[in-house]
């Protein structure tokens, strides 16, 4: 079993936000996923798909975006994105996902010897223009993040491995740490798998180890929109 990872597919099957105003990266980039995801994935394979997945404003249509990697192989593990304004009632969301593909939001899950667990999280202090609202909402998704680790210890056996999925940099761009890098770390987690971060402008590496993890960037266009390799 491999495990892989994408973000910020920014699907939408209606063509009403095309992502190629965005830059030359966007340009079919679909179709480049899709391709890449052929060649790597196998069935029995995992890929976790870290938030802002489709500009659909309902479930009804986010399950038509979704369409578009259902049929591929392996089991899909997704999260929310700060533009997945359609995520709205997990229960319904989970009965109404196709075969193969699950959604964390503030729990985990188990696979073989490795449980997922993620929240969306948010920005960190020390971001650009972070604010007083922002450290309300940081301080919330810590605590939702918190609820994912307290699932995951029920879960987690000896010898399993730990992934965490977040939406958002878990650390500002001098990687300073946060309480989600210390919820991390207190946890014991193996892996982070993020993304969020676009464009030439954003500072961000696609592997950073930091206190002994290993963060990996996923948002398609940071990674030439080509699947990530987690490596355990």
């Amino acid at each position: 079993m491999k495990i892989w990872a994408i973000s910020d597919l920014h699907l939408s099957t209606t063509g009403e936000k095309p992502m190629d105003v965005f830059g030359s990266n966007w340009v079919g980039y679909v179709d480049k996923i899709v391709k890449d995801w052929e060649n790597k994935v196998a069935d029995g394979d995992i890929v976790l798909v870290c938030g802002d997945i489709s500009w659909a404003m309902t479930l009804e249509n986010a399950l038509k975006d979704l369409s578009v990697i259902a049929p591929l192989k392996g089991k899909k593990i997704l999260i929310r994105g700060n533009h997945d304004y359609w995520w709205h009632g997990i229960g319904k969301i989970r009965a109404a996902l196709p075969e193969n593909m699950y959604a964390l939001q503030n729990d985990s899950m188990k696979i073989g010897n490795v449980v997922f667990c993620g929240s969306r999280a948010w920005c960190v202090p020390g971001s650009p223009d972070f604010d007083e609202a922002d450290e309300k909402i940081f301080l919330r998704e810590a605590e939702r993040l918190k609820l994912s680790f307290h699932c995951a210890k029920k879960l987690r056996e000896e010898g399993d491995k730990l992934i965490a999925l977040v939406h958002y940099p878990p650390f500002n761009v001098r990687r300073e740490n946060s309480l989600f890098t210390d919820l991390f770390e207190e946890n014991k987690v193996d892996a982070v798998v993020y993304g969020h971060l676009h464009g030439k402008e954003s500072r961000g590496d696609k592997l950073v180890k930091k206190n002994g993890i290993d963060y990996y960037l996923t948002s398609c266009d940071m990674v030439n929109n080509k699947l990530t390799e987690i490596i355990l």
